[in-house]
């Protein structure tokens, strides 16, 4: 009877020693788990709150480009935003693409197409925010650097440039918008009189200005050229272009061009719709 008691005692103690041993392991286990989800930023507590929407969307109108800022959420969960475009404001908006940044490139616009753009913000739990409040469009427009025309007293065939086929041509060209004159010293750039032209001041680049004005414009159709300076011109078939200077010399100027494809609103000038109808008042150019 002792040595029964005795083999069951040995018994029990056993298996009360392996439970207890499998409990603590198992703790281990569990604090491990704990620590490691912890460390990878895993909450057990499922976030349902989205993000607000990004506000200060901004655009800067490219060639064949589009590219879009906005300002960052300030919340801590934010993963990243989702930008979204469509041909007008209202609508359903496409998904374009997604970043961890504040900035975005749309490298697949088309000059000459309006685009509204829309961004959202997402958290860490797939959360998306409603798209930005902001009226945000763009309309990519080819583009060109270090162009070179010369002045038209010496040198009539090259003196004029054409947006409308983005190359040098004489500047009484039926295709002429604007061109070069050194008068006596004093630089000008000239339009015909069914164009306008205005001096928008000195600017860093071509892109410092992002639109037209709709008044000021020069009452002569020309003003003095000055290096640094940004000028619009607004086309005789109702297109807005501008131009910055970026050297000068006695025969020649040196310049920067965007020109926008699409034509103006209908309350703006009305256009003509054939260029070879174009009439030049040459007297004007009698200093």
């Amino acid at each position: 009877m002792n040595i029964m008691a005795s083999i069951l005692a040995k018994t029990f103690g056993k298996s009360n020693e392996e439970h207890k041993m499998k409990n603590i392991i198992l703790t281990i286990a569990l604090f491990s788990l704990a620590f490691i989800l912890n460390s990878c930023g895993v909450n057990d507590s499922y976030d349902y709150t989205p993000p607000q929407a990004p506000t200060g969307v901004q655009v800067l109108n490219g060639d064949n480009r589009v590219d879009i800022y906005w300002n960052p959420n300030r919340e801590s969960d934010v993963a990243g935003y989702n930008v979204y475009y469509n041909y007008t404001y209202q609508g359903k908006y496409t998904l374009l693409g997604s970043t961890k940044n504040t900035h975005f490139v749309d490298d697949g616009a088309v000059n000459g197409t309006k685009y509204y753009y829309g961004v959202a913000a997402y958290d860490y739990n797939g959360n998306e925010s409603e798209l930005s409040y902001d009226v945000v469009y763009s309309t990519p427009r080819p583009e060109g650097f270090n162009q070179a025309i010369f002045d038209y007293i010496n040198f009539p065939n090259s003196s004029g440039y054409s947006f409308f086929d983005y190359k040098v041509v004489p500047y009484d060209d039926q295709y002429a918008d604007f061109f070069f004159e050194n008068y006596q010293g004093t630089f000008y750039l000239d339009v015909w009189n069914d164009s306008d032209i205005q001096d928008m001041g000195p600017t860093n680049d071509i892109y410092d200005i992002a639109y037209a004005p709709t008044s000021g414009w020069s009452s002569t159709k020309d003003v003095i050229a000055k290096a640094g300076h940004t000028y619009v011109i607004w086309t005789f078939d109702n297109h807005y272009a501008k131009i910055r200077v970026k050297n000068i010399t006695a025969d020649r100027i040196v310049f920067d061009w965007a020109f926008q494809l699409v034509q103006g609103e209908t309350q703006l000038k009305p256009s003509l719709k054939d260029r070879s109808s174009r009439v030049f008042d040459k007297e004007r150019l009698v200093r």
